[in-house]
Formats: structure tokens, C-alpha cells, sequence
């Protein structure tokens, strides 16, 4: 059973045992891809109808359960705004991006139309639909840039040094000024590097994914950079409880969901290498522009606020994660291939998290 399956009320002793969106009708944005898997699992658990949108240009390797209706289409589409309309959700949670900070750099219009055209289009759609609330799946480690302060509080000045990051901020600040506007209350989380099983480790981005594929394929790991660079790590699960949590709360502006804690991606990467029980040792190259040196986050926010911590230990989260990436596929042969550079994992990872 998937830690999201489990209903978030059972395990929080601080709530009631009665599920936390019980009979509310929530549509989730990337709700095919990695953290949109695990949200929608969630979701059901704590009682709600889910609608999901998605592209599917990167769907998690696991299907949505039959009861779930998938539309597959772009945000910025009528066909989108169409579903949600007819839909009339109580809550939006927008985990739907294209993630990747060297990507940005590669084909910043794309960045620009898959996150901040998409979001706009989003907010116009449940302007239409009455929609009170939308949860927005926004990035701590990209936003903030080369933070003075460690772990990062929310009040830091916004400096973002890539494409990804700026869309992030600008969407931000769209639903804040729209949201005003149309009577929705929005919510950024300011995601930590999430991961953790279904997470994608075929692209530019996700350390944790692409190392445990390529030693799977009996492949070295790639870092670059020398592996320093630190990186505030949290698992999915955590995640997917922050996202519930942020559903059924009232909150609004902006909270750092995260650990705190800032780990070497050196220690990651060594910790996934013994885990496989490999002798393979780690492939350095000279790091690339564009990303953030070092970044943990503040999480003081989240406890005052959704009365969420992440609880899940990173040995824990990455043994589960490196086993289930194990179980997956039979053979080598059967490994996805994964690119070659390992990279420190952006907060989406893709365009349907």
C-alpha cells in the first residue's frame, strides 16, 4: 500500500477521525504524474471527488484508480476550462508545470506557456466555476535563490536565477492579485526537492530517481558540481499529507513545505549507492549555471498554519524509494533509460507532478 492511501486523519492525532474533504469535489492539475499520483491517492483516502487534468506527457508508471475522471488536456485549453466549469470544484489543487531548471534556460517561451500562461488560464477557469480555493504547487529552493538566510524563512526577498523560478514567483503573484480579484483564496507551498516512489528518472531532473535508475542499469551516478551543493529533501508522502492539509485549511499567501535540513547531494547519492549494494562509484562533471548553491527551508510556517512537519527520515524515504524503483522492473533490460547528468532536483519534475 502507498503511504498516500492511507487516510490522513487516522494518522495525525492532532484532527478528528473524520476525513478531511469529505464529500468535496476537488479537481487536481498533474494529478496523473508523480506528486499528482500520490495527492490523488490521498485525496480519495480523506473522502473527496477528484477530477484530474492532465497532458500526460509524463505520466507516473502507475494508473489512477477507475473511480477517478481524467481529462487529458492542457490548462490552457477550453477543454480545461470546460471540465472545470461543468465539474464546479470546491478546491483546485495546481501541481501541473513544467519543471526543470536547465530546461527553463533551453526554451524559456515553453516555461513561460506550460506555467504561467497555464496558471493564468487556470484561475480564469475557476473564476468561471465559482471555485473558492486553489492550493498552488510553487518552489522554495528556486524562488528564494542565493538566500543570505538558511533555512529560508517565507518574508525573504524573492531572487530567483532561473526561468523556473521567475514563472514560479510570477504565478505567485497572479493568484494573489486575481485571486483578490474573483474571491479565491490561494495558497503557494513552497516545495522543498521532493521525492520518493512514481517519481520520473528519465529527464534532466530528480537526483534521486536518475541515480537509483542507473545503478538498477549498472551505471555509475552522475553528480555535477562536487556534490556539496546542499539541497532540502522531502518525501512524497509528507508532501501529499501538506497538499490535504492545505486543501481543507483556510490558509492563504504562502508556506515552505520542507524538512529544514539541508543535505549534501554527495550524501544522497552515496546513500542510494549503498542501498543498491553497488561498487560503482560517482562520475563528477563541472557544475552548470543556473542553480542555487545551497537551499533549506524554513518550515516554522507550516506547523503554525496546516499543523504539518515532514516525519519522514531521508534514510527512510530513500531506502522505500530505491525499493520501489527496485520492484518495478524485472531486468535490466527493462530500466528506463535515464539521461546522462544527474542533476539536483528542481521542485517539479516534470509537467504532471
Amino acid at each position: 500500500m502507498l503511504w498516500s492511501q492511507i487516510p490522513i486523519a487516522l494518522h495525525m492525532t492532532t484532527h478528528t477521525t473524520q476525513p478531511l474533504l469529505e464529500s468535496r469535489r476537488i479537481v487536481i492539475t498533474g494529478g496523473a504524474g508523480f506528486i499528482g499520483h500520490h495527492s490523488v491517492l490521498a485525496a480519495l483516502a480523506n473522502g473527496a471527488e477528484v477530477l484530474v487534468i492532465d497532458d500526460l506527457r509524463h505520466p507516473a508508471p502507475t494508473a489512477l484508480p477507475p473511480e477517478v475522471e481524467l481529462v487529458d488536456a492542457e490548462l490552457a485549453t477550453e477543454h480545461a476550462r470546460a471540465a472545470i466549469t461543468a465539474f464546479r470544484p470546491d478546491a483546485v489543487l495546481h501541481l501541473a508545470a513544467q519543471g526543470g531548471v536547465i530546461r527553463s534556460f533551453r526554451d524559456p517561451v515553453a516555461d513561460v506557456e506550460a506555467n504561467v500562461r497555464a496558471t493564468v488560464a487556470l484561475i480564469a477557469a475557476c473564476r468561471d466555476a465559482g471555485t473558492p480555493r486553489i492550493v498552488f504547487a510553487s518552489s522554495g529552493g528556486a524562488l528564494y535563490g542565493h538566500a543570505d538566510v538558511r533555512p529560508t524563512p517565507e518574508d525573504t526577498p524573492k531572487a530567483p536565477i532561473s526561468p523556473y523560478g521567475l514563472a514560479k514567483h510570477t504565478c505567485e503573484q497572479y493568484l494573489a492579485l486575481l485571486g483578490g480579484r474573483y474571491g479565491i483564496t490561494p495558497l503557494a507551498l513552497r516545495y522543498g526537492n521532493v521525492y520518493g516512489p512514481l517519481q520520473d528518472g528519465t529527464g534532466e531532473a530528480g537526483v534521486v530517481a536518475i541515480s537509483s535508475l542507473k545503478l538498477l542499469a549498472g551505471a555509475p551516478p552522475e553528480i555535477y558540481g562536487d556534490g556539496m551543493q546542499t539541497r532540502d529533501f522531502v518525501f512524497v508522502g509528507d508532501i501529499a499529507e501538506a497538499n490535504i492539509l492545505a486543501l481543507a485549511s483556510r490558509a492563504s499567501g504562502a508556506v515552505n513545505i520542507a524538512t529544514g535540513i539541508a543535505t549534501p547531494v554527495k550524501a544522497v547519492v552515496e546513500h542510494l549507492i549503498e542501498a543498491s549494494g553497488s561498487e560503482l562509484e560517482i562520475v563528477f562533471h563541472p557544475e552548470r549555471g543556473g542553480e542555487v548553491r545551497d537551499s533549506a527551508l524554513d518550515v516554522h510556517l507550516a506547523k503554525s498554519v496546516l499543523n504539518w512537519a515532514a516525519s519522514t527520515l531521508l534514510s527512510e524515504g530513500l531506502r522505500t524509494t530505491f525499493t520501489s524503483f527496485q520492484s518495478s522492473y524485472g531486468t535490466p533490460q527493462e530500466y528506463p533509460a535515464p539521461t546522462s547528468g544527474a542533476q539536483h532536483a528542481p521542485v517539479a519534475e516534470h509537467a504532471a507532478p
